[in-house]
């Protein structure tokens, strides 16, 4: 790992590409506009994005129709596309210090977390994927005898993948693995708060030998390239992640053109609960902590409500005070910092309103808050006293607060849990195995994890339930997302 001043150097010698990547080369935007690039730990404009609209979409969405339609990646065989993803998760692998420092700066995220989690998990992801194009198989029906049906799972056509700002690149390889391994066009639209890795990636995959069109990347703002992707009568599928809000306004945008596909994963408001019998509290405590405040908060699937048997709470609480203390904010490209800054001033603004307001509704303010710096920090804040009710503990805040929530019986616990619009994830520490069973199997979640917090890898799919999105990401299952079934019945 590079010391502090060496990845400042390293910021100082790279050049950063800020056009749109289509049809294999970087061009800027039609109308040659462009929107600024901020570092919300410093508050330095580091660049110009080039703002796509409709135009750069038209042209974007053309381009990869023809490369569908000319078959000149659908149609290579399994093994030739399976040597160009795994070549893509090198490229990654092998230029991983820059990617991870453009994380960093994009977003606030410490260095460390950037370059030893983000970037080796977005080369992971395509490599996982590469070594799947040649392991789906199709089906035999059991029909009568004189026939002969067989199902196939042959790619969509143009795939719009539209990806957050908390983790940019790993969450979009998780989309262009799975899309790219069944045969699609991809066109990549990054958040406008975070487009320097995704553009990035346009010429490692012209090295990788990705054809022209198969492959692009559309940055600009949600309103306007956003929309025009999600509207685009000639996109067969919208990928995304982010909002609950804009899940359901790009399902209405479906609906009102020409039916695409529209895969989400939304938001999530999740539940963490903490059962007296668990026999290492300290453990519990440490990763409640880390469930809620790693990645400053800003993880959709982030243990933001902390349920705890109330015979045990105040000690547990204790334990959890203490273990946030290591996420105390500074400067994302000291490597050892685990806790960088917000995304913006305006988020950071919209969370410490969610802390006024919990102290409006009766909650505790026990640690953290606002951190007086140039950039957009905040420490971690945990809020006792808080009831289910409040509208702390029912909306995404998506920042470091946690809320504690006190339960009576195992029976309560789900109960309280269950009590939210969202279902992506949710824990359970307990030394009982028949409870954790139990609680487990009554939790309304994509995501139950038992005496850990938010493990996995990527033979598991991830996703939710109710308002936290449909679809799965990561897993085989993501690649049938990315496929239309076909039957074709013969008869004999």
């Amino acid at each position: 790992m590079k010391s502090q001043q060496e990845w400042k150097q390293l910021k100082d010698q790279t050049r950063l590409e800020t056009r749109a990547f289509i049809n294999g080369e970087y061009v800027s935007a039609a109308d040659g506009e462009t929107f600024s690039n901020i570092n919300p730990a410093t508050a330095e404009t580091l660049g110009q994005i080039a703002r796509c609209k409709q135009h750069d979409v038209d042209l974007a969405v053309s381009y990869a129709r023809q490369a569908f339609e000319n078959g000149c990646w659908q149609h290579q065989p399994p093994a030739a596309r399976k040597k160009v993803l795994y070549r893509f998760a090198e490229l990654i692998d092998t230029h991983r210090d820059t990617l991870a420092l453009l994380e960093s700066l994009d977003t606030g995220k410490p260095i460390a977390h950037a370059h030893s989690t983000d970037i080796p998990g977005a080369a992971a992801s395509l490599r996982w994927y590469a070594e799947a194009i040649d392991k789906v198989y199709g089906e035999v029906a059991p029909t009568e005898h004189d026939v002969h049906a067989f199902i196939t799972h042959q790619a969509m056509g143009v795939v719009a993948a539209v990806v957050p700002w908390n983790f940019p690149l790993w969450l979009a390889c998780w989309k262009l693995g799975p899309a790219l391994a069944a045969g699609n066009s991809v066109i990549l639209k990054p958040s406008e708060k975070s487009s320097l890795t995704a553009i990035y990636l346009g010429q490692l995959a012209n090295e990788a030998g990705l054809p022209a069109g198969v492959f692009q990347v559309i940055p600009g703002l949600g309103h306007e390239a956003g929309e025009a992707l999600a509207r685009h009568h000639d996109v067969d599928c919208i990928t995304f992640t982010g909002s609950t809000k804009i899940a359901g306004h790009l399902m209405v945008c479906a609906g009102e053109t020409n039916l695409k596909k529209v895969w989400a994963e939304a938001g999530g408001k999740n539940a963490n609960i903490v059962f007296a019998n668990y026999q290492d509290l300290d453990k519990a405590a440490a990763e409640a902590a880390a469930g809620c405040f790693y990645n400053q908060g800003e993880v959709c699937v982030a243990a933001t409500r902390l349920l705890v048997e109330e015979s045990i709470k105040d000690a547990f609480i204790d334990k959890v005070v203490s273990a946030a203390q290591r996420f105390a904010p500074k400067d994302p490209l000291d490597p050892t910092s685990s806790m960088g800054a917000l995304i913006d001033q305006d988020h950071k603004d919209k969370v410490l309103s969610y802390v006024d307001l919990a102290q409006q509704e009766g909650a505790t303010v026990l640690c953290g808050g606002d951190v007086d710096a140039k950039g957009a920090f905040v420490a971690p804040v945990i809020l006792d006293n808080v009831t289910n009710q409040m509208r702390v503990a029912r909306e995404e805040i998506f920042g470091p607060v946690l809320c504690v929530i006190p339960f009576k019986d195992e029976q309560d616990a789900i109960r309280i849990a269950n009590d939210s619009p969202y279902g992506l994830g949710a824990a359970v520490w307990s030394s009982d195995l028949s409870q954790a069973h139990r609680v487990a199997k009554q939790l309304e979640a994509g995501s139950v994890w038992v005496n850990n917090y938010n493990e996995g890898d990527m033979t598991v799919p991830f996703g939710g339930f109710k308002m936290s999105g449909n679809g799965r990401d990561k897993s085989l299952h993501a690649i049938e997302k990315f496929t239309e079934t076909k039957t074709t019945w013969i008869r004999l």
